[in-house]
């Protein structure tokens, strides 16, 4: 199965990426942007869930409305630590998801993923999952959060970010083909270090104000 990449090219998106961008961004206007690009990109990634109708009242009428068929059965799952930043926005959105946590660190010389942290809700085989980690560099982080999602049996996952490059996009649909990649940006490649060009920096360290 050919690997799905869902580019996200609405003008409010794109535009906050752009200022997310800049070297000049302070830590507060990054961390405020990344939870409103995060709300923006969370407004598209469900499009597509189910409705039912029920039965309300309004001042005037009594209706069958569309309601929302499977907000609770939804779980956002961030890759810590600057998964936080877009599981903020998400979950203004949809207040009712459960969450999970992934905690990986890279390796600086491998680059090899090493999980310290896991935690998602125990009834996630009934549940439609949204990983959310703001850079797909090399690839390896999500590769290896999927992989570990992969064994609690969830419903569905996708994967979400704000930049990717290609050669993480190639390394992790290699490994998972059949989940889609939603990202407001495909960029131009990685350095020798594994960070994306011309991306925005180390997203953890710009929201947190710790570099």
């Amino acid at each position: 199965m050919t690997g799905q990449v869902i580019t996200i090219d609405h003008p409010l998106v794109q535009h906050k990426l752009s200022l997310m961008r800049r070297v000049e961004t302070t830590t507060a206007e990054f961390r405020a942007l990344m939870r409103e690009i995060s709300l923006l990109m969370a407004y598209e990634v469900t499009r597509d869930l189910p409705l039912k109708p029920e039965p309300i009242q309004t001042p005037m009428a009594s209706m069958l409305a569309p309601m929302l068929a499977a907000e609770k059965k939804l779980v956002l799952v961030s890759i810590m630590r600057a998964g936080q930043g877009l599981l903020e926005g998400m979950l203004e959105l949809i207040p009712a998801a459960r969450v999970g946590h992934i905690g990986l660190y890279r390796d600086p010389h491998t680059l090899i993923p090493i999980e310290y942290y896991f935690k998602v809700p125990t009834d996630i085989e009934d549940r439609d999952v949204l990983v959310v980690d703001p850079m797909l560099a090399t690839g390896h982080s999500a590769t290896a959060a999927v992989l570990r999602l992969r064994q609690t049996c969830p419903k569905s996952i996708r994967f979400v970010c704000l930049v990717a490059a290609p050669e993480g996009i190639q390394h992790f649909h290699e490994q998972h083909p059949d989940v889609p990649i939603y990202t407001a940006a495909v960029d131009e490649g990685l350095d020798e270090h594994g960070y994306i060009l011309p991306g925005l920096g180390d997203a953890g360290d710009r929201l947190f104000g710790t570099r």
